[in-house]
């Protein structure tokens, strides 16, 4: 699937500005890993692939989530099976599939994380450029602060990838300030 391809089957399953923004926020995360990673191109956009779609059916299939766009939208593309894996493993509590390989602990990594970072960056005159770590995990005290956020994921997913999670941060803040 190429990125053209991926970027309509996007935007033909969501209409949300923001989910998409979330979608695509996690797909430079997820690419931008593989390329520290020194992963080959092929991979990296696979991984790409993985960030963009892992919440294709959220708005409009939000109780079936993500086990309609697997059972009903994957099967009918040329998405590679590691892709499909990923989203599978990227929502356990739904789907049974805990994150094993990297491509999905990364995913797993990347996508709560995300979300939090984006709402941290709202609240900010500079949105993520100067973010530091410290003024994320600060707000990720606040439980009333983007409460639907799941901390327990976010510091789950940082140790999947054997992360520090203000590296982890201050990785992401650097992706994000540069999209």
């Amino acid at each position: 699937m190429t990125r053209q391809q991926a970027e309509a089957l996007l935007t033909k399953w969501i209409e949300n500005e923001n989910l998409q923004l979330h979608c695509r926020m996690v797909a430079d995360a997820m690419e931008a890993y593989a390329m520290k990673l020194g992963k080959d191109e092929t991979t990296t956009h696979n991984w790409w692939l993985a960030g963009l779609l892992h919440d294709l059916d959220w708005e409009k299939k939000p109780d079936e989530h993500p086990n309609f766009a697997l059972e009903q939208i994957f099967p009918e593309t040329d998405l590679p099976e590691d892709v499909v894996a990923a989203i599978r493993a990227h929502a356990p509590e739904r789907t049974g599939k805990e994150p094993e390989s990297e491509i999905e602990r990364y995913l797993f990594a990347c996508d709560e994380i995300s979300r939090f970072m984006h709402a941290v960056s709202l609240m900010r005159p500079d949105g993520f450029s100067g973010m530091k770590a410290k003024s994320v995990t600060k707000k990720l005290k606040d439980k009333r602060f983007a409460a639907n956020v799941s901390r327990e994921d976010i510091r789950k997913g940082a140790s999947l990838i054997d992360s520090d999670l203000g590296e982890h941060i201050l990785f992401l803040a650097e992706v994000y300030q540069k999209s």
